[in-house]
């Protein structure tokens, strides 16, 4: 008889940290001890705290371990595992209370107090590569209801009134994409997941693959049993190979159960799902351009309409929605379109999963209600800034979105609310920066990425891209005019306007968005040549103050002899041979080097 299970993530973050060996570790302790059958070593999907990897859960007790290394092992299983007694040394430190006393619940937590799992309901909680797991949580339940005791129409009407909007970042109303479908009389439709995320610094999707795959295959039988699908197809990025291979693991697995297949629970419903790999191309997160490339040819967008509920894959009928939105279809059917809509605010229901990534305390994925403020998020779910230092500015979207400044740090979130103020929703990511951060550098960052990643189809999109990069690279390194800076605006709101496809449509928006809030920083790059942040390397320079003792180890690490000086006295640094890299300031034991 099992008496302790042993939760291990075995999610990306966890795995590259070594999780497999604390894994093969447990069950070779385990063993030793003879106690194989009564301790179930179980590997899960993403706990949500990647910083922390990796971790362990030890129940019935709860007990949270974090950077989990094979050498504590012997300890945790002699103390915790026989003889009762958690070893708090290792556990996570937000777990235990001042006084040493453990929480109840990780939900007690300052990171998971104020997060609503939903589409992350499983993620850490079942084996993935294991179906039984997973009808174990309900799983298949929903198909099973709506296959036999709702019709297609009915389905429909209850995601309408759950309030589902699309989480790939244009929002649109799952509901009525479906209702489009579904009036399309063609004998033969598909429906499509989009697993290729693209965002830096996003990892929603990946986590929900990797954690909950038959979530998806569940809801995307649902999807097409509703609009009258016969197939359907996950394109996912094959730059995610633990994803991949749970999800190919998992639909084998519903194959094998008969949930995938002919007559699905003894109905005239016959469904099936392929997987397609994408090579990496950002602008394959465009529908159009997925679809293309799901064709086997290059990816890029096509003009709509026709819309791809009319003419899509293979000029088949098809209906596409990104893993999270799918990720919330199961439990919208078992619990009601009411108790959907009941979570989140007037016009965003539900909940939203963000990467949150960057200049942030608890680096991890975290799930929350919309509407829950900006300022919840980093403070609350994400404990802050690290160093001491202050906030400055969050960027939504990625190269789609925009940056809100600190001054609107209570903006709540959800998806009117950020484009009120020049940002959007998109995919999830949430990447924070502090004052350290230099918002023209930000922005020439995604731009960066975007030209990098268009597919040069669209000649706005294509040149103009590269042009705003010019700008840009014209600003950082101080030989812009105050003329290039309308210029640019300029050139913003042109793309916007002519560009082919969402993407390139977007690209614009994370100049438009830093204009619109640090102008300030653009004309001191320009007008004052300085880059008040101090990351724009061709408007900084080092000097060494009165603080300096004369030790010399500044000049010793300098790896072009930029600076002289007698032992025991100031050194000087050469700014025509100085190569701003740095070294010279973080070696300074005396803090006697500025950078301005």
């Amino acid at each position: 008889m099992i008496r302790s299970h042993i939760l291990v993530c075995g999610g990306t973050g966890c795995t590259s940290s070594g999780s497999q060996k604390v894994i093969d570790t447990l069950n070779s302790e385990l063993a030793k001890n003879n106690l194989q059958d009564e301790v179930k070593v179980v590997m899960t999907g993403c706990f949500g705290l990647c910083a922390l990897g990796p971790i362990m859960i030890v129940y019935p007790e709860g007990a949270f371990y974090s950077r989990v290394e094979p050498s504590m092992i012997p300890e945790i299983v002699s103390e915790h595992i026989i003889k009762g007694r958690v070893v708090k040394k290792y556990l996570y430190t937000d777990s235990v209370d001042e006084s040493g006393v453990e929480h109840d619940s990780l939900n007690d937590t300052a990171f998971y107090k104020k997060q609503k799992r939903v589409a992350l309901r499983n993620c850490g909680v079942i084996n993935p590569e294991n179906i039984d797991e997973y009808i174990a949580y309900d799983g298949y339940e929903a198909l099973g209801k709506v296959l036999t005791q709702m019709t297609p129409q009915e389905v429909i009407q209850c995601i309408k009134d759950s309030g589902l909007r699309g989480r790939g970042g244009a929002g649109f109303p799952t509901g009525l994409k479906w209702d489009f479908a579904s009036r399309n009389k063609s004998k033969i439709k598909y429906v499509c997941c989009n697993a290729d995320e693209g965002d830096p610094g996003a990892f929603m999707d990946r986590s929900v693959l990797e954690g909950d795959p038959h979530a998806i295959i569940e809801a995307m039988s649902i999807a097409a049993y509703a609009v009258g699908a016969c197939k359907g197809f996950v394109y996912i990025r094959a730059e995610y190979p633990i994803a991949v291979h749970r999800l190919q693991i998992a639909i084998n697995q519903a194959k094998e159960y008969g949930l995938l297949g002919d007559n699905i629970f003894g109905t005239d419903f016959c469904f099936d799902i392929e997987i397609r790999l994408g090579a990496g191309a950002f602008v394959c997160g465009e529908e159009t351009a997925l679809m293309t490339s799901i064709e086997g040819n290059r990816g890029e967008p096509r003009p709509r309409p026709p819309f791809p509920s009319d003419k899509g894959i293979f000029s088949i009928p098809t209906m596409n929605n990104n893993v999270e939105t799918y990720a919330n279809i199961p439990q919208i059917i078992l619990k009601g379109a009411d108790w959907f809509a009941s979570m989140g605010t007037e016009k965003s229901k539900g909940t939203k999963v963000f990467a949150l990534g960057g200049k942030i305390v608890n680096t991890g994925l975290v799930e929350i209600p919309m509407g829950t403020t900006l300022r919840e998020i980093i403070e609350d779910i994400g404990g802050g800034i690290p160093n001491g230092k202050k906030f400055k500015a969050a960027q939504t979207g990625g190269p789609s979105g925009g940056c809100i400044p600190a001054s609107l740090i209570d903006t709540p979130i959800d998806y009117d609310s950020l484009a009120a103020i020049g940002s959007m929703m998109g995919s999830g990511g949430l990447i924070v920066m502090d004052e350290d951060n230099c918002m023209v550098d930000i922005a020439k960052f995604f731009l960066e990425f975007t030209v990098d990643e268009s597919c040069g189809k669209c000649t706005p999109c294509r040149v103009g891209t590269k042009r705003l990069l010019e700008y840009l690279d014209k600003i950082t390194s101080g030989k812009a005019t105050m003329q290039d800076l309308d210029d640019l605006e300029k050139l913003c709101h042109y793309i916007k306007d002519n560009a082919l496809c969402g993407l390139g449509q977007t690209a614009p928006n994370p100049i438009l968005s830093t204009l619109k809030y640090f102008r300030d920083e653009y004309i001191a790059h320009i007008v004052d040549k300085k880059c008040p942040a101090g990351v724009c390397k061709s408007l900084l320079q080092y000097k060494i103050t009165d603080a300096c003792k004369g030790c010399t180890l500044c000049a010793r690490k300098c790896p072009v002899n930029a600076i002289s000086g007698a032992v025991k006295e100031k050194h000087v640094i050469d700014p025509a041979k100085c190569i701003k890299c740095g070294v010279c300031m973080s070696n300074c034991k005396f803090g006697a080097i500025i950078k301005e």
